[in-house]
């Protein structure tokens, strides 16, 4: 078969009318919906700025907490290796020791950070909104 046997519009001839396009959408909004916990939030009402402010505390602390932990560990390890230098002879799987923590190990221990940060802000932020309802 030639490649102009796949044209459609070849098949059809030159005059024929394009289909049209359709437009797809996953849901067909009526009007402008804004759900009511947003309008309050914008709004920052008496009762909600306290709530806010709750929310930005709890996750400025999560974060420093976590950052704190990520500190510690990054910034112990070179230090761990400096006090005790024998590690730095041990060898795994053919790599020194401090090759294989801090050139190999330290990303998933980032990615699990990343995870715990991520938990424990939808965790407040469900909080917040769970307070918002009542």
């Amino acid at each position: 078969m030639s490649p102009e046997s796949f044209d459609v519009r070849a098949r059809l001839g030159e005059f024929s009318p394009r289909p049209r396009r359709k437009r797809v959408v996953l849901a067909d909004r009526r009007g402008p919906h804004v759900p009511r916990v947003r309008v309050e939030v914008h709004e920052q009402t008496g009762a909600l700025e306290g709530l806010v402010r709750d929310l930005v505390e709890k996750q400025l602390r999560a974060a420093l907490l976590l950052t704190g932990v990520l500190a510690l560990v990054l910034g112990g390890l070179p230090l761990a290796f400096w006090l005790v230098p024998a590690i730095g002879e041990w060898q795994v799987f053919g790599l020194r020791v401090p090759w294989l923590v801090l050139g190999v190990l330290v990303y998933p221990f980032l990615v699990v950070v990343g995870l715990l940060f991520t938990r424990r802000a939808e965790r407040n932020e469900e909080d917040f909104l769970g307070m918002l309802e009542e």
